[in-house]
């Protein structure tokens, strides 16, 4: 007899507070994020301790979970801290704390027993015994290892009694579950302690021992050559397939990229999901899904691991970069009173007058308008807005707060 289909959750990255917004305005069902303390991305800006507080707040109040990330590996000298933090965060109260050193679980356990851990994919699970044993210890949910398959997957999922989580799209680490030490090796910045410089996307070439000045690239094209460059994983065609492995929660990879990134993967991945959802039997990938992808910045996209063709987890030797069809130029703030569909827009890059717009909402397909009024707040008429300012827009369409504007 087919397993009942359970919808699961979409789990969308936040790096700082207008992150988190944009998440859950588009569709999130969770949203995972740091403190400025103990996590692997320490330069995505994170919360300070009253921002955790009030995005707990603001999460809870739109029915969205929050995740908070305590995944390094600890040294002697941090266990006190650690403490410190773990009891901070039983005051911020999130749904969950995301962890990958078993002797931070210790700790979870004691000082903050009622609140849910998750295994950070860092632990490296890559079998349903190892998914026991951590249920056993009292783990709620892993993030499961890169390197598996779906049939892996569902096989974990179904031989243990616990959550499982995986990445759905977004750059992918070339090392074993984000375990490196190429930033270790080459800028003296730990990768496993939230300050990785990326240098498998840096260029490199080979140099013979008795030529040291002839440097041979393996592979190259007219940006230079990627040795270690990674393929940016992307599962919109396959979201029956993950769906069908019982996957507890889709993550989206993405602390550190921006708002457009965000909105336009989160609502592409929650229309989709629902989508299926609704209508198992009639789904179809729709061509705006994918045109939503692609016009995102991203490299060469891949399916990763999940069905084992080594073509998909080969480096990107393609140019490095794809997308930016569009041009984000801002986010409404809010509607502005009197006739017409009339909205305060933060500007993140130029706008002339003259320009077509697109807005972004997050359950119908992106509508197109001209710009029908461009004024500065004090609703003077201009012919442009710069970035870095404010400026009143009409458009053909209503739109609200926190819809993405884009230059077509």
């Amino acid at each position: 007899m087919p397993h009942k289909i359970i919808k699961p959750e979409l789990l969308a990255p936040a790096g700082n507070f207008e992150k988190l917004e944009i998440a859950i305005h588009y569709g999130a069902d969770a949203i995972y994020l740091a403190g400025k303390d103990f996590s692997l991305r320490n330069f995505s800006g994170n919360f300070t301790d009253s921002e955790l507080m009030e995005a707990v707040r603001t999460a809870h109040d739109a029915n969205v979970k929050v995740y908070l990330a305590c995944n390094i590996y600890s040294r002697n000298h941090e266990q006190s801290k650690i403490r410190t933090f773990l009891e901070k965060i039983g005051r911020i109260q999130p749904d969950a704390i995301i962890i990958s050193d078993p002797g931070i679980i210790m700790l979870a356990q004691e000082i903050i027993p009622h609140i849910d851990i998750h295994l950070s994919t860092q632990a490296n699970t890559t079998n349903f015994n190892t998914a026991l044993f951590w249920q056993k210890l009292g783990v709620k949910r892993v993030n499961l290892a890169r390197e598996l398959s779906l049939d892996e997957i569902s096989e974990i999922a179904q031989n243990a009694q616990i959550e499982t989580e995986t990445f759905i799209h977004g750059a992918m680490c070339i090392s074993y579950s984000g375990r490196c030490l190429l930033s270790n090796v080459l800028s003296n910045r730990d990768s496993n302690r939230g300050l990785c410089s990326h240098p498998c996307r840096w260029k490199y070439a080979v140099v013979e021992e008795l030529r040291p000045n002839e440097f041979h690239p393996l592979m190259e094209d007219s940006r230079g050559a990627y040795i270690f460059n990674s393929k940016d994983l992307c599962m919109i065609d396959h979201i029956p397939a993950l769906i069908g492995a019982q996957i507890s929660s889709l993550k989206i990879e993405g602390r550190m990229k921006g708002i457009n990134y965000l909105a336009s993967v989160v609502k592409t991945y929650r229309n989709a999901i629902d989508a299926y959802m609704a209508n198992p039997q009639g789904y179809r990938v729709t061509e705006e899904w994918r045109r939503e992808l692609f016009q995102v910045y991203h490299r060469a996209y891949s399916t990763g691991f999940y069905f084992g063709n080594p073509e998909e987890q080969a480096p990107n030797y393609e140019n490095i970069h794809q997308g930016k069809i569009h041009s984000f130029i801002g986010k409404v703030l809010a509607s502005v009173k009197g006739e017409g569909n009339r909205f305060l827009v933060e500007i993140r890059n130029k706008i002339n007058r003259n320009d077509r717009i697109e807005i972004l909402t997050p359950k119908e397909p992106a509508m197109k308008s001209d710009i029908l009024e461009l004024s500065d707040p004090d609703q003077n008429p201009i012919e442009n807005a710069q970035p870095n300012t404010r400026a009143i827009m009409e458009f053909a369409h209503h739109c609200q707060p926190n819809d993405i504007i884009r230059k077509i």
